[in-house]
């Protein structure tokens, strides 16, 4: 298969099943062979990665995903795509055992901020406590020259209520919930854009995306740059 990449995905699989609906829908095709190439890796399995952020004792997620990157890069992908938040906390160390390049998904987030609110100051996160804690957001929202405001630890508990309880437990997304998340993050802390920081957070957008708060969500991020880096690698071999 020519011109294709990989998908480390299954971190949890809804919102991987989530990315490659984003992924097809805009992709520009009115035919089968105009679609993109790729390999799905569902790994399902990997430990969870904010159980290990928060306590190192916990099983290691880099494991499985260390294999996953080097067993992939034998098929010479174009490049890799990871649609979990969390899990870019080993972005350097994933990238450092191969030579295929791998999105960096809060870096592509950051940067597209501006094409959504050209204007924002204040950028707001919300994600799992793994990715509020570890910080793989914060430098590129302060590098970008944005103000960074994360969720009070109120926030933060119903985040993770829709992200585990909702989202992974039952998939089901609370709307209400959701709402009531963005609505403090905009109204009550006066965040000009929200991050959603987490894949689920993404099936929570695409389910209950009927609201006017200004987010950008990072999942659909990655979709766009996949298609972006395809194309434009597909062009070149013509």
């Amino acid at each position: 298969m020519d011109n294709f990449f990989t998908i480390i995905g299954g971190m949890g699989t809804e919102a991987t099943e989530t990315f490659i609906h984003i992924l097809n829908e805009r992709t520009p095709a009115t035919k089968d062979q105009d679609y993109l190439n790729y390999i799905l890796v569902n790994h399902s399995t990997v430990p969870d990665r904010t159980n290990y952020i928060l306590d190192h004792s916990k099983p290691n997620p880099f494991v499985p995903l260390a294999e996953d990157i080097k067993q992939q890069s034998q098929l010479h992908p174009a490049f890799f795509a990871i649609p979990c938040n969390t899990a870019h906390y080993f972005y350097d160390d994933l990238q450092a055992l191969t030579d295929v390049p791998i999105l960096n998904m809060p870096h592509e987030t950051i940067k597209a901020i501006k094409d959504h609110v050209p204007h924002a100051r204040k950028v707001g996160l919300i994600a799992t406590k793994g990715t509020l804690h570890d910080g793989i957001y914060d430098r590129e929202i302060i590098d970008a020259g944005y103000e960074l405001f994360k969720p009070t630890a109120e926030i933060a508990d119903q985040t993770m209520e829709l992200i585990y309880d909702d989202v992974k437990q039952k998939n089901t997304v609370d709307a209400d919930l959701y709402h009531h998340i963005l609505a403090e993050m905009v109204n009550d802390f006066h965040c000009d854009i929200v991050v959603l920081g987490c894949t689920e957070l993404s099936v929570a957008e695409q389910r209950a995306g009927n609201h006017e708060y200004p987010v950008i969500d990072a999942q659909a991020v990655l979709a766009d740059r996949s298609i972006e880096w395809i194309e434009k690698i597909r062009r070149q071999k013509k």
